[in-house]
């Protein structure tokens, strides 16, 4: 086997990976004027693209990092959506802008993260996936009954009329002119999301390098060896939960603003199973490949949608599988 040539080595060059990840900045940058050549709903498919790798690289921190099977993390998702919908349509008539309710989503997601994880500390394989499992429906089915008394979600419905995001409005000169910037086009929210995306994608590489992300690997590879070298595995696991979450919660809070809709069918288990193939088919931990597997089961079913429909899903199953 060819000896890899150490200027190329990420182990003995770090910096590798940042090159990496400036060289993956030119080439989003670049994109929406490739798609545009296709058609504009290939973007909106890779804006959807970039929601399923923010939420793939937020359940890697449960599943990659610390070892946590999760099959209800679609939960966090949802908790993300509903209260940037909450804040920022008719439904109460409040708007807030929205660099005041992505922060007020995350932390309302990891408050659900601590929940979940504090009863689930000494569970691990098959039980805590079950209970997660059972905590993603119990979220969906709340959203779906909070109609009555009080209408807080508006039941099955949904909500609807959610604000986009905007930035703005500013007076100029004293005058009746606005400036501002409304996103209400795909490709504006290509590159808001792809700016996102790439805060996420460092923040995990810190934490993989991290002192807290050694931790984590300590918890996934021998819990009882990390509780035996020091390590505060209750604080550490829940940190986890708590840390993925938050992702989750943004990135719910992304995909309401850009739908301008939402209702609990966008949140049924089958996008929890979906995340976590995503995660699995990269490789649970590696982080590029975590990007590799969302990006690949997120096109690959569009693909084959205009390609060979009549057996897309026996064909996508199949790679599921």
């Amino acid at each position: 086997m060819a000896a890899i040539h150490p200027l190329l080595d990420p182990k003995k060059h770090p910096r590798s990976a940042w090159i990496g990840l400036a060289l993956i900045a030119v080439a989003l940058i670049a994109l929406p004027f490739a798609l545009t050549q296709i058609g504009t709903a290939w973007v909106r498919i890779t804006n959807l693209a970039i929601l399923f790798v923010l939420l793939s690289l937020g359940l890697n921190i449960v599943v990659g990092f610390a070892g946590l099977l999760d099959l209800g993390y679609i939960a966090f998702y949802a908790v993300g959506a509903y209260t940037y919908a909450l804040l920022a349509s008719p439904h109460f008539n409040i708007h807030l802008p929205f660099w005041i309710i992505l922060p007020i989503g995350a932390a309302i997601a990891c408050l659900f993260g601590v929940l979940l994880g504090t009863p689930t500390l000494k569970l691990r394989g098959d039980y805590l996936a079950i209970v997660t499992l059972g905590f993603g429906e119990i979220v969906r089915i709340f959203f779906n009954n909070l109609s009555q008394p009080f209408n807080l979600t508006n039941g099955p419905q949904g909500i609807t009329l959610i604000d986009p995001f905007s930035i703005g409005d500013f007076s100029f000169a004293k005058t009746d002119v606005f400036l501002g910037l409304t996103f209400s086009g795909p490709i504006k929210y290509y590159y808001l999301l792809t700016l996102v995306l790439l805060v996420v994608i460092v923040v995990n590489l810190r934490l993989q390098d991290s002192r807290l992300g050694r931790a984590w690997e300590a918890i996934r590879e021998d819990e009882i060896a990390a509780r035996a070298m020091g390590i505060n595995t209750t604080r550490i696991k829940l940190m986890a939960f708590a840390m993925g979450a938050s992702f989750g919660g943004i990135a719910g809070g992304m995909f309401s603003a850009m739908q301008g809709f939402i209702s609990p069918e966008s949140f049924i288990l089958v996008e929890s199973v979906m995340v976590l193939a995503m995660v699995v088919l990269g490789g649970m931990g590696n982080i590029w490949g975590v990007i590799v597997g969302a990006l690949l089961l997120s096109f690959v079913p569009e693909v084959l949608r205009y390609t060979v429909e009549p057996v897309q899903k026996a064909l996508f199953g199949r790679m599921l599988i």
